[in-house]
């Protein structure tokens, strides 16, 4: 993909992901690494920016060494991403929204600091994973892209890769082999918050063979 289809693909993902309410205002941002061919680096949505009215010409180009070289000023969560991408050498795109339910899911208490929301339904377990709960810290401040790349690290050591982390009171931050995906991924994430929220915060759980029967049948890393 060329980096002008890249570009084109950031502002559709960014558009459809505000119409359909799962990013609002100026809130959220997106970045895409990009393959040498490209000429390295990343591209990401400009600080402020809304998702829903993104200009291709305007999403910030940084190089390999981190220095912006075309586009808008880049986001303030440029660090928040590269920690990423450097802890999870598979991730090739970053979404970060402040959808509302898990937002409000951090505020009336979370299911644990190691899973924000409890495995109630195959498909959550199967698409998302474990979430962990990111503490609350400024947006852009840099011990978030420390803690997020540290959690990253500890999952892999535990054989169970997370994509996606909670920040408090500030939302999901989800990262995948593609742009369609982690929109996938993040949508789901949201979608379970919802359920979660709508039923008391009472459903119990998939149990253990339940679960087990998904990472046999499917891969599910659980």
């Amino acid at each position: 993909m060329t980096l002008a289809a890249v570009a084109q693909e950031v502002c559709r993902i960014g558009r459809s992901l505000y119409e359909r309410g799962y990013v609002h205002a100026s809130a959220g941002n997106i970045s895409v690494r990009l393959d040498e061919a490209d000429g390295s680096g990343w591209l990401i949505t400009p600080t402020d920016a809304c998702l829903g009215t993104l200009e291709a010409s305007a999403l910030a180009h940084i190089d390999a060494e981190g220095r912006q070289v075309a586009g808008e000023r880049a986001s303030k969560t440029l660090a928040l991403h590269r920690s990423i991408y450097a802890a999870a050498p598979q991730a090739r795109c970053v979404i970060h929204t402040h959808a509302t339910h898990l937002v409000a899911l951090t505020l009336a208490g979370v299911w644990s600091a190691g899973d924000i929301v409890p495995p109630i339904t195959p498909y959550y377990v199967m698409k998302v994973g474990h979430v962990p709960l990111a503490p609350y810290q400024r947006p852009g401040d840099p011990a978030v892209a420390a803690w997020v790349g540290a959690a990253i690290e500890a999952a892999n050591a535990r054989g169970v890769p997370i994509r996606a982390v909670m920040l408090e009171r500030l939302g999901p931050v989800v990262w995948h082999a593609s742009l369609h995906e982690a929109s996938a991924t993040l949508e789901e994430l949201e979608e379970t918050a919802k359920l979660w929220l709508m039923t008391g915060r009472h459903v119990a759980p998939l149990d253990e063979a339940q679960i087990d029967a998904l990472r046999r049948q499917f891969g599910a890393a659980w």
